[in-house]
């Protein structure tokens, strides 16, 4: 039996992986600070539910052992919750800077800490980060979530060697443009513009088989009707003294 633990699980792509994986016959921990959205996904799934704020460490370590308690292990994170980011220049705001942050590379770096001990305990599994394509191009729109996410891959990458050590995979998914509340009441707009739209349970798809694969330290685009794509990064070779 699978257990699977997803933060932000209580809509958009987070949801559609908690369904994904159910489908499967896997059991399913959704982690999220919208108790009454996430108490629903996780009934629907026949799964639990953990009221879970990803800036705190705690909650993400709370998350984790409820998830061992309850099903006896932990096989497949997905680290999915984020939030959008605090303007550029002219726009920013400090307050909503710092949840970006707080959010999209805390959330992620103490998701990273409370789950690798209860996988590695397990034997090993899969460690899944939402990033965005916004972390592997600029994003003039909203210039902090894009830094935000170019740090989510940074950790990725970095990362990975310590966690296969311990036979963890540890990949990010990239997605572009997704039907999700995040985007709003965009959707018409951008398809007007001839721009795709991926929807969840597309991106969930594409989760679950980049967590089951044997890859790690690698980030993958996922765009709408196309396959996960992964993403060459140059190497860098340091010059001898």
């Amino acid at each position: 039996m699978t257990v699977v633990l997803i933060t932000g699980g209580s809509s958009g792509i987070g949801a559609a992986v908690a369904r994904h994986f159910a489908a499967e016959g896997a059991r399913v921990v959704v982690a999220d600070v919208d108790e009454v959205a996430g108490a629903e996904v996780a009934a629907e799934v026949g799964g639990l539910f953990v009221r879970t704020d990803v800036t705190r460490p705690e909650d993400n370590e709370a998350a984790v052992a409820a998830a061992v308690s309850e099903y006896g292990g932990l096989d497949v994170v997905h680290l999915n919750a984020g939030t959008g980011g605090a303007g550029g220049l002219d726009d920013f705001d400090l307050e909503r800077y710092r949840r970006a942050l707080a959010v999209n590379v805390d959330g992620t770096m103490f998701g990273l800490r409370a789950a690798v001990p209860a996988l590695r305990a397990h034997g090993g599994g899969a460690i899944v980060v939402t990033s965005s394509l916004a972390g592997i191009s600029p994003a003039t729109f909203d210039p902090v979530y894009s830094a935000s996410k170019h740090a989510i891959i940074g950790l990725v990458r970095s990362l990975a060697p310590a966690c296969a050590d311990s036979g963890i995979t540890l990949n990010a998914v990239c997605p572009g443009f997704v039907e999700t509340r995040m985007i709003g009441g965009l959707k018409d707009t951008l398809v007007a513009n001839g721009l795709a739209v991926a929807s969840p349970a597309e991106i969930a798809a594409a989760v679950a088989t980049i967590a089951a694969g044997e890859g790690t330290g690698e980030a993958w685009m996922l765009q709408a009707g196309r396959a996960p794509e992964r993403v060459e990064f140059p190497v860098v070779e340091l010059s001898q003294a």
